[in-house]
């Protein structure tokens, strides 16, 4: 038996390591979501209805994703799978920036790097309960969604330089990310938490983790519309340049440096029913923003209110970790929740894989006001759902051991 010491010492260097990899993971991220709308619109002449076909192949991994999570925990812990996903983001990556220069090829390596992208989003939460202590997860994903945001920063400001130096220059946009996924990748691969621990072997699917569900396939419905379109409102109805995007990310992302982790601590302190609540009616006016900002204001103060929306928007996707700590507190097994988080994220997408090209067609036919008139339904009725959560007064016995014996603050 190792002494305590020893484990916590190998939990902090865990910790730096995860740190490190999620730094690198944020660097990709912000260099694919800051220039992907602009990407589609210059190089493939994409309109708002071709943009939201392409979600729909562009999320298909995140309907398959429980199933694959599943079979890579036959024989992969958590840290293995996300340096394998960290392969598959650098191929897509590198496939958008240089190998793709019709429609086909264009799916194709959208579709690899997405499902890089979904197995990460499977994974990195669990990995964060296990180097939390009790009663602190919040804190624990707040540090590394701040980590994340740091990496944005690196990455988004690499793309703005470029722009400014050298144009809007998709191949080197796109190689830049490959070499952040491979950082990555070696970081995930040196992570030795959860070495030794029995595999899955089950998919999971329990009654009691129902309203998780239903809060993963609102979240996934918000998420599609503002990645999507609320992007698109800047890049077509106002001809925001890629600069701008990358400029108004880099001041989301170093808010959110500061603001995951306070909103973390939020998490703990509050209960997930509040948090996440109250960032439903917040999201609420943010789609009546999108929906008449440029009606009811002059140029240039719509733009500006819109560039305010985008940044209030970003930085309240932090509270996503609320669904993972909420999961933790009601697992009845600790096994369960690698299995149910992959669950969660198939189920976000099985409702919204079709939404894009719902509100692209409405979009088209009936103004961009009736997309985002469609997104306050969702979120008045995500509030209501968010009302009843429920967590045990105390934390579930076996799942509170699991964790803490892995981890340390």
């Amino acid at each position: 038996m190792r002494s305590l010491r020893e484990m916590s010492a190998q939990v902090q260097g865990d910790f730096r390591r995860v740190v490190l990899a999620t730094l690198c993971f944020g660097a990709v991220s912000g260099i694919i979501s800051s220039t992907f709308n602009n990407y589609l619109s210059d190089v493939h002449g994409f309109d708002a209805s071709s943009r939201g076909w392409l979600e729909l192949p562009r999320e298909a991994p995140g309907f398959i994703i429980f199933g694959v999570v599943a079979l890579l925990l036959m024989r992969l812990r958590e840290s293995r799978i996300a340096a394998l996903a960290m392969v598959a983001t650098m191929a897509g990556s590198l496939g958008l920036g240089w190998l793709a220069p019709g429609p086909a090829l264009l799916v194709l390596w959208t579709i690899v790097w997405s499902l890089g992208d979904h197995i990460i989003f499977a994974v990195e939460g669990p990995l964060g309960l296990k180097l939390a202590k009790e009663g602190a997860e919040g804190r624990r994903l707040g540090q590394l969604g701040g980590a994340r945001n740091l990496g944005v920063i690196i990455g988004v400001s690499g793309v703005w330089l470029t722009a400014k130096f050298l144009g809007d220059r998709y191949d080197l946009f796109y190689l830049g990310g490959a070499l952040c996924a491979l950082a990555a990748g070696f970081f995930y691969l040196r992570v030795q938490i959860g070495k030794g621990e029995p595999p899955s072997r089950r998919l999971v699917w329990r009654r009691e983790y129902g309203i998780f569900y239903a809060i993963s396939a609102l979240f996934g419905i918000r998420k599609q519309i503002f990645l999507v379109f609320g992007t698109w409102v800047l890049v077509s109805m106002h001809h925001v340049s890629v600069s701008t995007i990358a400029l108004l990310y880099f001041i989301a992302s170093a808010l959110g440096v500061l603001m995951r982790p306070l909103l973390g601590d939020v998490i703990d302190w509050l209960g997930e029913r509040i948090v996440l609540a109250a960032d439903e009616l917040l999201l609420l006016g943010v789609c009546l923003v999108y929906a008449f900002a440029s009606d009811l204001l002059p140029a240039p103060w719509d733009l500006w209110v819109l560039f305010g929306a985008y940044i209030l928007d970003n930085v309240l996707f932090a509270l996503r970790v609320a669904r993972t700590t909420y999961l933790k507190k009601i697992a009845l097994d600790p096994s369960d929740i690698t299995p149910t988080i992959s669950m969660g994220v198939t189920i976000d997408h099985a409702v919204a894989m079709t939404l894009p090209i719902l509100s692209g067609w409405l979009w088209e036919r009936y103004g961009h006001q009736w997309v985002f008139l469609l997104a306050g339904a969702l979120a008045l009725a995500g509030f209501f759902v968010c009302l009843r959560i429920r967590v045990p007064a105390r934390p579930v016995p076996g799942v509170a051991a699991g964790a803490a014996g892995a981890g340390g603050a």
